[in-house]
Order: C-alpha cells, then sequence, then structure tokens
C-alpha cells in the first residue's frame, strides 16, 4: 500500500467499518503473514489479505495463490456457496465449497450478516449443509463426521469514501470420508475481501 495510508476503525452494530487510502489493485493481491506457531500457515488476520490456509491430510497445506482468485461466492435458491479456491501439493489445483441456508441476499453488500454466523456441520443433514471438494477437476461430495466453519468477523471496506469490498475472516477445520480414507483438515483460517466481482446472485 502507499505510504499515505489513513485507517480508522468504527465498530457500529456488531460490524466494522474500514476506511482505506489507497489503490484497489493492491488490495486484490494475496498477502501471506506467516503464522507464528506454524510458518507454513499463513497467520489468523481481519485486514482482508485475501489469504487463507489449513492442513489437509496431516502433511499437507491447502493454500491461497496470488495466481488464483481465492474465494467466490453463489447465493442461490436461499443457499450460500462458499468456494476457496488454492492449491496442496505446492501447485495441484483444489477447490473446497461449503453449501449452507442462507438468509436472503440481494447485493454482496448483504454478505455482513454472516458476522460471527458458525456452523457445526456434524450437526447437518445432507440437505442443510453440502462440502465439496473439487481435485485435478474431479467434483466430490464429501462424507463429513464432525467439523465446523465460523464467520469470526465480516466487515465493509471504503476506499476513497466509496464501497469496495466485503471482508469475511474466519476459521474451519473438517473431518470427512473421501475416496475411502478418513481425512482431516485441521487449523483452518480465512482473510477475504469479497467484492462485486467474486459474488453471485443466481435468481
Amino acid at each position: 500500500m502507499n505510504t499515505r495510508i489513513s485507517l480508522i476503525i468504527a465498530i457500529a452494530f456488531k460490524i466494522n467499518i474500514l476506511f482505506f487510502s489507497c489503490s484497489g489493485d493492491q488490495l486484490d493481491r494475496t498477502i501471506f503473514i506467516p503464522d507464528e506457531k506454524d510458518p507454513n500457515l499463513p497467520a489468523y488476520t481481519e485486514w482482508g489479505y485475501n489469504s487463507f490456509g489449513a492442513i489437509y491430510d496431516v502433511r499437507t497445506y491447502f493454500l491461497a495463490s496470488n495466481n488464483i482468485v481465492p474465494c467466490k461466492i453463489i447465493h442461490e435458491n436461499g443457499k450460500l456457496q462458499f468456494s476457496l479456491h488454492g492449491i496442496y501439493r505446492n501447485d495441484i489445483g483444489m477447490i473446497l465449497s461449503f453449501n449452507f441456508p442462507s438468509v436472503p441476499m440481494s447485493n454482496f453488500e448483504d454478505l455482513l450478516n454472516l458476522h460471527d454466523f458458525e456452523i457445526n456441520l456434524s450437526e447437518l443433514s445432507d440437505d442443510d449443509c453440502i462440502v465439496e471438494m473439487h481435485q485435478d477437476a474431479v467434483k466430490t461430495t464429501l462424507t463429513v463426521h464432525e467439523g465446523k466453519l465460523h464467520f469470526k468477523r465480516a466487515q465493509l471496506l471504503r476506499v476513497d469514501g466509496s464501497v469496495n469490498r466485503v471482508i469475511l475472516s474466519g476459521i474451519f477445520d473438517l473431518r470427512f470420508i473421501h475416496n475411502g480414507f478418513h481425512r482431516p483438515i485441521t487449523d483452518g483460517r480465512f482473510d477475504l475481501g469479497i467484492t462485486p466481482n467474486d459474488f453471485y446472485i443466481q435468481q
């Protein structure tokens, strides 16, 4: 960002509004801040760094990449599809999608409704929540027996006085059956700046 950065944090009705003076292009980059305990993972942040990461199957990392838009969100028929797009094993593409019931939404600013919203994946039926994994262009619906997705904070970010994006920050983990084997995804965290280009409403 430019050396001239003005930042004001206003908290109203539990929703943060961030004001920045910098270019939109800089806000679209993925910024990796290493975690203190595990430097292979990004630290948990709430600044819209367009980053996410998790430990996949104990020895592999699922991470955001500067070459891939890290998140896409679709609202359709009362459900929200929250998809993390990244890589594992250094260069193999992977998408992890959470599909769950949602309040009605008319534009991307309505994502602020996800503030402090948590889903216990083990308590929902397949009709309530579906978790999908895309690897090597193959989509698989996972049999999840334990897990959670927690949107800890939703913030509206303004650049030069205009709404620019919604920042979604949170954590996730799950344990599931994939190709006949038990696999975990642990220590998941995300910090994403969602613009109108990343959000789509299917009427």
